[in-house]
């Protein structure tokens, strides 16, 4: 299989990890993991489709839709209805909030996603090394140190207790995120983690995406309840070792 063909099977690859386990993708999955250049188009591609797919679930129906629908179903004319009906301003309403909503989606959700990393990135490099105490806090930290664990699978994350129990806390757009150090091979990352409810308008990928700042890299990824963000100041091979 070539990065073409991969690429047209993973234009089908549900945002919501729901075709995690479907063998028709797996193929072009662990591709799209293994080849850099693929990996990061199928992570913009995933952040695209979510925007748009939660864009999409935000849209209300007109209240008199049901009613207008069934009236143009007693209309003889279908045709003519058909015609006149894109005139009517309930349905002119409708089309121009769709193109409204997807503009706002191209421009808005990628740059959300670009603050919310660019904000852990700039903490990581200005910071100190941090960490808070507490049973949950050392538990979390315990599951990331582990060499077992695999960026991306599925965390015991409970945000409200790492925040009750010391977990270091700031702010972004006024909301708390918090942020964990673990240590792999001698070499420490810091994690942030913050509510998708929080940020509803962060896009992120279920799987990885790396990006490079200089001597520093980082992962982001979201697992439906959390926006998660690693940060290594010693660059992407260290991050991708955690994979």
């Amino acid at each position: 299989m070539n990065n073409a063909e991969a690429k047209f099977i993973l234009q089908g690859y549900r945002p919501n990890g729901a075709d995690a386990d479907d063998a028709t993708f797996s193929a072009a999955v662990e591709q799209a993991q293994k080849d850099p250049a693929l990996g990061e188009w199928f992570a913009k591609q995933q952040a695209f489709d979510a925007a748009v797919s939660a864009k999409f679930a935000q849209m209300a129906a007109p209240a008199d839709l049901r009613a207008a629908i069934l009236a143009g179903g007693r209309v003889s004319a279908a045709s003519t209805a058909h015609r006149n009906g894109w005139n009517q301003p309930v349905w002119m309403a409708a089309a121009a909030a769709v193109a409204v909503l997807l503009a706002t989606g191209l421009v808005l959700w990628p740059k959300q996603a670009a603050a919310f990393s660019d904000f852990a990135l700039a903490d990581a490099r200005l910071s100190a090394i941090h960490g808070g105490h507490g049973h949950e806090n050392n538990e979390l930290q315990a599951v990331l140190n582990d060499p077992a664990t695999k960026l991306g699978q599925k965390l015991p994350i409970s945000f409200a207790n790492l925040h009750e129990t010391g977990c270091r806390t700031i702010t972004f757009k006024g909301r708390d995120v918090l942020e964990l150090c673990f240590k792999r091979n001698g070499v420490w990352f810091h994690a942030y983690l913050a509510r998708v409810s929080d940020f509803p308008r962060v896009a992120m990928n279920t799987t990885p995406a790396f990006e490079d700042r200089g001597s520093t890299a980082m992962a982001s990824w979201t697992d439906a309840e959390h926006l998660i963000v690693v940060v290594s100041k010693t660059g992407r091979k260290n991050l991708e070792a955690l994979l």
